[in-house]
């Protein structure tokens, strides 16, 4: 059975690195020091480097430079923090090509950053969000990708023929076809993790926020927000796969986030893009 198979390999994903896990928690305990977060950092020489490299970068603009890793944490702050630490841990799973959803070296990644970028900006419009979850959201909302990349590829020409000849939409021929969609599965892979619930509904509901259970309702906007920042991406032409043209904005995510000029955003969104540019030139670097 190929959802067994599915299974298994969700099950077999790796953990993130246990120097990861301890940090995030430090991050997220109130009685951290910038100190005691840079301790446990300190374990990853390509984390400190890229630490250090954005707290000396010109949008912060201090007149001189920062050279310890403590000082540079306490600058940015734990959520900024937060967000690095996560997206060099996710990278390595999503830096690859990924041909079942023709997707070349590199190209979900720069999908997932731009979506990262783009749902950190819709969030900083809405009160009451956190932008840099948000971000981190955005980041990860594609990563079931990963596991079914293989089986989309295997099983392509009966997808194709359901998308093509049938107008079903490529989520749903996932579905029919493998027993789980890509969306379903990224779900899976942040429980497996452990990573907070808003990630995993992100995962889980980026493409259907009418869906979500009603025991999730409190984090509905936050689920808009990643769904709306992901169809503006694909329509923008970032990471446009297979799969990308078959998704449409959910009228009601851009009315709960209060849109009413969707090319007006999408203008915004392209300056931003840009910004995606120079990050994936310091992900190469690091």
């Amino acid at each position: 059975m190929i959802q067994r198979r599915v299974l298994k390999r969700v099950n077999d994903i790796p953990s993130l690195p246990q120097f990861v896990i301890d940090t995030l928690k430090k991050l997220d305990d109130p009685k951290s020091s910038a100190q005691d977060v840079a301790d446990k950092l300190s374990r990853d020489e390509g984390l400190v480097l890229r630490i250090l490299r954005l707290a000396n970068s010109a949008y912060y603009g201090l007149p001189r430079r920062i050279t310890g890793v403590s000082e540079a944490i306490s600058l940015l702050g734990f959520k900024t923090v937060k967000s690095i630490v996560l997206a060099a841990s996710v990278y390595k799973f999503m830096d690859g090509s990924f041909t079942g959803y023709a997707l070349d070296r590199g190209e979900l990644w720069k999908h997932s950053l731009s979506v990262a970028f783009a749902s950190r900006y819709l969030a900083k419009k809405i009160k009451g969000l956190d932008d840099e979850e948000a971000y981190v959201a955005g980041m990860v909302h594609d990563i079931g990708k990963i596991v079914l990349n293989d089986y989309v590829r295997f099983g392509y020409g009966i997808i194709a023929k359901l998308v093509e000849d049938d107008q079903v939409p490529f989520m749903d021929a996932e579905r029919q076809v493998l027993g789980f969609d890509h969306a379903q599965v990224g779900g899976l892979i942040m429980e497996q993790w452990n990573l907070p619930e808003t990630y995993m509904l992100a995962a889980r509901y980026h493409h259907s926020p009418w869906e979500l259970p009603e025991e999730s309702k409190a984090h509905q906007v936050f689920v808009d927000v990643i769904h709306v920042a992901n169809i503006l991406c694909l329509m923008l032409g970032v990471g446009l796969g297979a799969d990308g043209l078959q998704y449409k904005i959910h009228p009601e995510s851009l009315e709960r986030l209060g849109i009413a000029d969707v090319e007006v955003l999408m203008s915004d969104l392209v300056d931003l893009m840009a910004k995606v540019d120079e990050e994936m030139v310091l992900e190469d670097a690091g």
